[in-house]
Formats: structure tokens, sequence, C-alpha cells
């Protein structure tokens, strides 16, 4: 198991991430930020292209499409699957900032069968 939001656990979720199906146009540069976990707030990022995971690294892209905002304990819950990432967007828990339109082509792929097994073992690969 490795601990949430450190870079050894973001290798392993691009390392669990590798056998994703391509998604043609799933494509984004985006920065992840999660508050509240003392007084840090901890900055991550993704950049996905066609539905694989390319890079997953601490820190922020300076040229990110969108960036998501977070409170930690609304994080571990969409990590430990308690919390839906697409109703936690509606019901106004996560903050965006940056292209809407790229944010919302990508919420689907969230109900795909392989991104519901792909959440699974990162959620059972996660210590909280």
């Amino acid at each position: 198991m490795v601990k949430y939001l450190t870079q050894a656990w973001l290798d392993r979720v691009r390392e669990l991430a590798a056998d994703q199906p391509e998604r043609p146009g799933a494509t984004v540069r985006m920065n992840w930020t999660v508050a509240g976990d003392g007084d840090e707030t901890v900055g991550y990022y993704w950049i996905l292209e066609n539905g694989h995971l390319l890079e997953n690294r601490l820190g922020a892209l300076e040229d990110a499409e969108v960036t998501l905002g977070m409170e930690y304990d609304d994080a571990v819950a969409v990590t430990k699957l308690d919390l839906d990432l697409n109703a936690a967007f509606m019901q106004g828990r996560v903050k965006v900032t940056g292209n809407m339109a790229k944010l919302m082509s990508l919420l689907p792929l969230t109900k795909a069968p392989e991104y519901k097994i792909l959440a699974e073992q990162i959620r059972d690969d996660t210590e909280f």
C-alpha cells in the first residue's frame, strides 16, 4: 500500500492505469488541488492522452486546461469510492477552473467498467 497524495501513490496510480483502453479524445492537461489535510494544500497533475495517463506528478502544470479543487475529506471519499466524482461535481464539492467543456467530455469515462475496476484497485492500494 502507498500513502495517499504522495509521489509513490501517483506512481502506483499510473502503474495501475497502464492497461486502460484507448479513449479517443480523452486528452487533457489537468491540475488537482486537495486542501485541508492540516494546513497543507497538495497539488498534483495528470497528463492524459486518448485515455492513457502519460504523466502524473506532485506540483502543477503552468499550461493546465482544467484545474479541479477539493477539500481533503471529499478527495478521500472519492478515492475510497464513498463519493462519486460526478455527484461531488454536481453538488459543488469539486471546484473547477479552466475549460469546462473539456472536463464535461471526460466525466462519462468514470462510468466505464474498466475505470471502475481501476478505481477499486487504487482504493485497495492506498493508505489513508
